[in-house]
């Protein structure tokens, strides 16, 4: 058997009641939640179970939720002794990376993504930047596209996600500029994306800057599962690299492909999602249909990952 990878998710794939299944089922992972409640002053668990969507899809609850939600779903497979030989996570979900590998503690964490996700709202005045994902082109091609479409204002690619899914980010005519030639030169498709900022692009690196004075105040403990860093797509060499790494993703290209990729030829052919959504999972299988991709994020996923893991 091949190596296993944790890989966690990232900002868009919450949902109300995530991990709530998988709490109910295991101590563990309910002590998550009440770790996230006590280390964030406020009852993030009312808000992940029982709120509504609007507030959820804040960013700054959206990336405490969310790593929160992993973390509790990560409880049973670490319980059943299963352990990853390798960890990543797209965007956020590389926090959860961290956790996971034990180079910040889970409440460190939790308050971090709070304030990270503040500092990308605010970074951005609504409406003046978008995202778009561009279906169907490949790297150079978008990467072309980018540079045509600064005529309108800045942009550039965001994440390179899986061949043929690239996101770009920037100013609002640069983005809509980009979708107009991308669908001339054939993209399948071009759209928006419904989000609150362009992430990873310059536009966001006042964010990074205050990331980084919050950084600062953590501590970093040493890795004890390699982690693939987003914007490098390689383990990262060293604990004195993380934070540098952090700041440097909030407005840099995400190469989660590269990550994917960099994984495989480790000798990872097992790749289990943990937390919300199953949106990784796509993206390992556009990557190499060949690869095992499973997830954790409810009762059922739970046991069919668990059953393929022991099997």
């Amino acid at each position: 058997m091949g190596k296993i990878a944790f890989i966690f998710p990232g900002q868009g794939a919450q949902y109300i009641g995530m991990g709530k299944e998988i709490s109910e089922l295991y101590p563990s992972a309910a002590d998550v939640f009440e770790r996230a409640n006590n280390a964030l002053g406020f009852d993030i668990r009312e808000m992940i179970f029982n709120g509504d969507e609007e507030t959820l899809t804040i960013t700054e609850n959206t990336q405490p939720a969310i790593l929160t939600a992993s973390m509790a779903c990560l409880m049973p497979l670490l319980e059943t002794g299963i352990r990853p030989d390798y960890t990543a996570g797209l965007s956020l979900g590389e926090y959860g990376a961290h956790v996971l590998s034990g180079t910040f503690s889970f409440e460190d964490a939790v308050r971090v993504v709070r304030k990270r996700g503040r500092f990308m709202q605010d970074a951005v005045p609504a409406g003046l930047g978008a995202m778009a994902a561009i279906l169907g082109l490949d790297r150079e091609e978008v990467i072309d596209i980018c540079e045509i479409a600064q005529s309108a204002g800045v942009i550039g690619p965001a994440n390179f996600n899986c061949p043929g899914q690239i996101v770009v980010a920037g100013e609002t005519a640069a983005v809509d500029e980009a979708i107009r030639i991308a669908t001339e030169k054939g993209a399948k498709r071009a759209v928006l994306l419904n989000v609150s900022a362009p992430f990873h692009c310059v536009m966001l690196e006042p964010a990074g800057e205050k990331l980084k004075k919050v950084l600062e105040g953590v501590e970093v403990h040493p890795m004890t599962i390699p982690v693939v860093a987003n914007v490098t797509g390689k383990v990262i060499p060293s604990e004195d690299q993380v934070k540098d790494l952090l700041v440097q993703q909030v407005s840099k290209s995400v190469f989660w492909e590269d990550s994917i990729r960099a994984m495989m030829e480790a000798g990872v052919d097992t790749f289990v999602e943990i937390g919300p959504g199953k949106v990784l999972s796509g993206f390992v299988k556009k990557i190499d249909r060949g690869l095992r991709a499973l997830n954790v994020e409810n009762k059922q996923s739970l046991d069919k990952t668990l059953e393929a893991l022991k099997g």
